[in-house]
């Protein structure tokens, strides 16, 4: 089955604007450009993902995306779930059985955990949900096929995923994948985030990187 990750990241210079008070602009860009940059490593490393698909109007993004050998699809600014859509039709387009859609903060993202959500047995038409650690928002979808249902993120997904793929008369259940719960989008968030690289090895290195860089500075 011909498995293609889809991940639209917004234009860097508006990235985690929840952490505007508390990071500088050039900061909270580094940020994002370090966790998006893991996460493609993530998926590199991913054996049942065959290609990863960005989305993005942001030409550093774009180049970061190919650097990684990603297909790039230029964004369009006009929000979250119309780019995961413009991913979903390249996808298709590419051939793809089914689509994993996820997120560009979630550094800590296991190629392991990926793998094993992909091994899972599925019907199609079919959607898997991962929901955020709060259990409220969407972090991932595993699409079979891509054009199962339309992908409906933003506060309280998790919920309207679940609803509408049961009103659309397809199977949708929730997938619990611990590396992929934690996005960063407060600095509770961050500090999470930052907790979990202190007691593992291994994964995330640029975040970690990015992460040491801010602490000296503020020392």
């Amino acid at each position: 089955m011909r498995t293609l990750a889809v991940l639209p990241i917004k234009n860097l210079d508006q990235a985690k604007q929840r952490l505007r008070a508390e990071l500088e602009p050039t900061t909270r860009r580094s940020l994002a450009e370090s966790m998006f940059s893991d996460v493609l490593v993530a998926l590199r490393r991913t054996e049942r993902i065959d290609q990863v698909i960005v989305v993005s109007s942001d030409n550093v993004a774009q180049r970061i995306a190919g650097g990684y050998q990603a297909h790039v699809v230029t964004d369009a600014d006009t929000g979250h779930n119309d780019a995961a859509a413009r991913g979903v039709a390249q996808a298709l387009e590419l051939g793809a059985d089914r689509v994993l859609m996820v997120p560009a903060d979630c550094p800590l993202m296991s190629p392991i955990e990926l793998d094993e959500l992909l091994a899972r047995p599925v019907h199609s038409p079919s959607v898997l949900i991962v929901p955020d650690r709060h259990g409220t928002g969407t972090n991932a979808l595993l699409l079979t096929p891509p054009e199962a249902m339309a992908p409906s993120f933003g506060p309280g997904s998790h919920e309207r995923h679940l609803r509408e793929g049961a009103a659309a008369g397809i199977e949708a259940r929730t997938a619990e994948v611990p590396t992929l719960a934690l996005d960063v989008d407060t600095l509770d968030d961050l500090a999470a985030v930052q907790e979990t690289l202190e007691r593992t090895r291994g994964n995330a290195a640029h975040t970690r990187g990015m992460l040491r860089q801010l602490l000296r500075s503020r020392t």
